[in-house]
């Protein structure tokens, strides 16, 4: 098994998620009907974007700066809902890592921690249980093309690892 303790490449992190999340310079609508802008951003109400109409612009350098701190709040959720008491975030493979990143910075970490069977395939190096796991589950009808993708990546680690 091989311990990988270098931090994820966020270059990689960041051009993954944005290709899958899209990039808008205004507020709109999710697939939930919730206000969202910038790449993925779920405006919050302490963002001053909040209860302003759809359509209302946003600029570059504030989706830049929604978009850094969602990735920060996205490693740091990872960090906990990934660390046991016989396996460490740092421990999987980047690969790995940047797939459960993704998924984490799509469905945030309330229903993330509710894949308990994942976690423990992940625990156990198994990741063509991983994968399986992933699949069985409501995120992957809703957003089929984007978890077939992680699916296929976290199942080609059973090959390598």
């Amino acid at each position: 098994i091989k311990m990988n303790l270098k931090p994820v490449d966020l270059d990689v992190l960041r051009k993954e998620i944005t290709a899958d999340e899209g990039c808008k310079y205004e507020i709109y609508l999710d697939h939930l009907g919730l206000p969202t802008c910038g790449i993925g951003h779920l405006i919050k109400e302490s963002d001053e974007e909040h209860g302003k109409p759809v359509g209302t612009k946003v600029s570059e350098e504030r989706v830049k700066q929604l978009f850094d701190e969602d990735i920060k709040v996205t490693l740091e959720e990872c960090q906990d809902l990934f660390t046991t008491d016989v396996s460490a975030w740092e421990g999987l493979p980047e690969e790995a890592q940047l797939v459960l990143a993704n998924m984490m910075f799509n469905m945030g970490k309330p229903r993330l921690s509710k894949f308990v069977k994942l976690r423990k395939a992940l625990e156990d190096f198994d990741y063509g249980e991983a994968s399986t796991q992933m699949k069985d589950s409501k995120w992957y009808t809703q957003v089929t093309n984007r978890a077939d993708r992680l699916v296929k990546r976290m199942k080609a680690l059973e090959v390598t690892e």
